[in-house]
């Protein structure tokens, strides 16, 4: 399906990972179709009940792709090459995250490190988020320019309010996990060394529960009803 994520099925429960951790799991066209492909398959795939999403490395997703802007010091350049970002990539992450979203599956965030732009989005994506201690988190839109996806940035609004949500998008400022934790947008922090076994005990958990139940009641949480 591609090359840059990495999947593992096993009881019930799918591991999909962000696998290019030389780059901190960046987020471009590829990676995106990608993770759309995977998770339309995962959707349609009768033996799994639940999904971590991770990363490899140190990071998460390391938002997007800023390849092209290596060595860029000019600051109106900065921003006229992120500015520049392809209608095709702003389409895809937003039926990525809806796609995430909606999912019938229970996901689970597992994350191991940084998760920045429209890698915090997809972490909140997810219907839990375990992250380890000292993870950051943070918005840098502003800082290059352009204002971020209105949807994604409308979830954050519901999750922690409108005053907190501000402080997210317009400072920029990084977050450490132990903070988020507080704001209510973790369920749990953990030890490094404790992230994927608590996720996956959490995943296998989720697995276990009556499917239908489990389906409606996600629906009704996310605000909608399945016919």
């Amino acid at each position: 399906m591609g090359t840059q994520f990495k999947l593992v099925k096993e009881d019930g429960v799918a591991v999909l990972s962000f696998d290019r951790p030389e780059k901190r799991n960046p987020l471009n066209e590829e990676s995106l179709a990608e993770l759309y492909d995977h998770l339309m398959a995962l959707r349609d795939d009768a033996e799994v009940r639940a999904l971590v999403l991770t990363g490899s490395g140190a990071a998460f997703s390391a938002g997007a792709d800023m390849s092209h802007m290596k060595g860029v010091t000019d600051e109106a350049e900065r921003v006229r090459l992120f500015s520049a970002v392809p209608t095709r990539r702003r389409q895809l992450v937003r039926r990525t995250m809806e796609l995430l979203v909606n999912l019938e599956l229970p996901t689970v965030a597992a994350v191991n490190g940084y998760a920045v732009g429209g890698g915090w989005f997809l972490a909140l994506s997810c219907d839990f988020r375990i992250a380890v201690e000292g993870a950051e988190f943070w918005m840098p839109e502003i800082d290059l320019g352009v204002p971020g996806p209105r949807e994604p940035e409308r979830r954050l609004r519901e999750e922690v309010g409108l005053a907190r949500a501000k402080e997210i998008i317009l400072t920029c400022r990084h977050f450490k996990s132990e903070e988020l934790y507080q704001w209510g947008l973790l369920n749990r922090v953990v030890k490094k060394s404790e992230l994927m076994p608590a996720a996956l005990e959490l995943a296998r958990y989720l697995a276990s529960r009556k499917r239908p139940a489990m389906v409606q009641a996600k629906a009704q949480l996310n605000g909608y009803t399945l016919d």
